[in-house]
């Protein structure tokens, strides 16, 4: 009997110690980050293939978060397999200098490129990268490629961000 009364007691009392309010507990050396859904994310690469089409351009887009981790692509009709490829490329160097390759590229005419896209795998100096924010915050990049020339591949993924951009928030 009184090993009954013994459990009982414990667990009774665990049952009230689990009861009393916590403390709030912080989480140290942990970042979040803002990441586009994936419904949102291809949403966007049908809105940038969709823009180009519009436009009589093949092209594949690309939208990757700030890791450089792919959420969606989209070969449109009649692209090349290698535009989705160069889309990837395009977000990516996008993604990780936190700028257009536009930018980038007027960057590059007025002094050396650099050394980065030499040494560092999926940097492609080359318009139709556009960064993806929120506020002032990168949160990812989208690419297009296969339209004739960048600055064209550039017009079709911003004419996508403007399509959602009242939803990014």
């Amino acid at each position: 009997m009184t090993s009954i009364r013994a459990r009982l007691f414990t667990l009774t009392a665990a049952f009230a110690i689990a009861a009393l309010p916590q403390p709030a507990v912080h989480a140290e050396g942990l970042v979040s980050a803002k990441r586009l859904s994936a419904s949102l994310a291809a949403e966007l690469v049908l809105a940038a293939v969709t823009a180009c089409a519009q436009k009589n351009y093949h092209v594949g887009a690309v939208v990757l978060d700030t890791s450089g981790v792919q959420q969606a692509a989209l070969r449109g009709d009649g692209a090349a397999a290698q535009n989705v490829l160069n889309a990837n490329d395009k977000a990516y160097t996008s993604a990780s200098f936190g700028t257009d390759t536009a930018e980038l590229v007027e960057r590059a005419k007025g002094g050396p490129v650099s050394s980065a896209f030499a040494k560092v795998p999926h940097l492609l100096l080359n318009a139709g990268g556009v960064v993806i924010k929120v506020g002032n915050e990168v949160i990812g990049a989208i690419g297009v490629s296969g339209a004739p020339g960048g600055d064209n591949d550039a017009v079709c993924a911003k004419t996508a961000l403007e399509q959602v951009k009242d939803r990014m928030k």
